[in-house]
């Protein structure tokens, strides 16, 4: 990995309904994300915080929750991961909800041909919002990276598809929606849900995974804490029993570090709100060591 980290910070809460998410990347922060990977021997530049415009609109559309706002706020997120990488740094955004992620990968796409994306998450986050319960684009954000839903979604910072289907594995699936599953037996996209890494083992998942994308320029790490089971990740607005352990978790980002081939990265949905004692944000913090390499000899 590059030895220059760009950290960005994204206190959004509009892409779903539970307040307190926006808090997220104050609580990584307070977790010593900086100091822990400077620890590991990166230079760390901090570039604060995109900041938030709370302007709800009367007449929003349930379909589309906060549409205008989370467009605004992905598309300066798109230039500035899109300016991080042009000075050669590895961007690292810190959430915020997970529609920050069209905005991540918009601008992590623009510098890659051939773009593979690891989607570390209890949810498919591949509705639309004629498949959406909810209305909330946090459950959006894979689709339209992969040219599915609302054009202003979709065509963000580039009128392209931002990942290839072919290009996406999804790890740690145990809720997904029927539009959902619908898509992804559609498109073929890669699944390993709750089931298959209890069968397999996650060295084998991770294993697969890592082959199935050496293909790729570059590989995005979009990780929800909520991919964790909540008795490890508490702290998390959309909690799904049965998830992957800290243990898990671990190995995963440890393999991803000897692989060599994350590009960039995201750790979102941490709310200190819903959270023990910021145990959610530690955890996220640790997992980060992992994943920059962190040994224990």
């Amino acid at each position: 990995m590059k030895k220059e980290i760009s950290i960005v910070g994204v206190p959004m809460d509009l892409g779903q309904t539970r307040r307190g998410v926006d808090m997220g990347a104050s609580a990584i922060r307070y977790a010593g994300v900086v100091e822990r990977i400077q620890n590991i021997g990166y230079n760390v530049e901090d570039l604060g915080d995109i900041c938030i415009e709370r302007e709800f609109q009367i007449n929003e559309n349930e379909k589309l929750k906060n549409l205008e706002q989370v467009v605004k706020v992905c598309h300066e997120l798109a230039g500035k991961v899109d300016n991080i990488i042009e000075k050669k740094s590895f961007p690292l955004v810190l959430g915020g909800d997970h529609s920050i992620a069209i905005g991540t990968l918009a601008g992590v796409a623009k510098h890659y041909k051939n773009l593979g994306v690891i989607w570390y998450d209890a949810h498919g986050d591949l509705n639309t919002e004629e498949t959406s319960p909810s209305g909330n684009i946090h459950g959006m954000s894979l689709a339209a990276s992969l040219g599915h839903g609302h054009s202003s979604l979709v065509n963000l910072y580039g009128e392209y598809p931002k990942v290839k289907k072919e290009n996406v594995v999804i790890i740690g699936a145990r809720s997904l929606d029927e539009g959902e599953k619908e898509l992804i037996q559609k498109e073929g996209i890669k699944v390993f849900t709750m089931h298959e890494i209890d069968r397999m083992g996650m060295t084998a998942v991770m294993e697969e995974t890592i082959a199935y994308l050496s293909h790729t320029d570059g590989v995005h790490l979009s990780l929800d804490l909520d991919g964790l089971d909540p008795h490890d990740a508490p702290g998390v607005g959309t909690p799904v029993m049965g998830g992957l352990s800290y243990r898990e978790s671990h190995l995963a980002m440890e393999m991803l570090a000897e692989s060599g081939m994350i590009t960039s990265a995201e750790f979102v949905e941490v709310n200190p709100i819903l959270d023990e004692k910021n145990k959610t944000a530690i955890a996220a913090v640790a997992l980060m060591g992992s994943l920059f390499g962190e040994k224990l000899k």
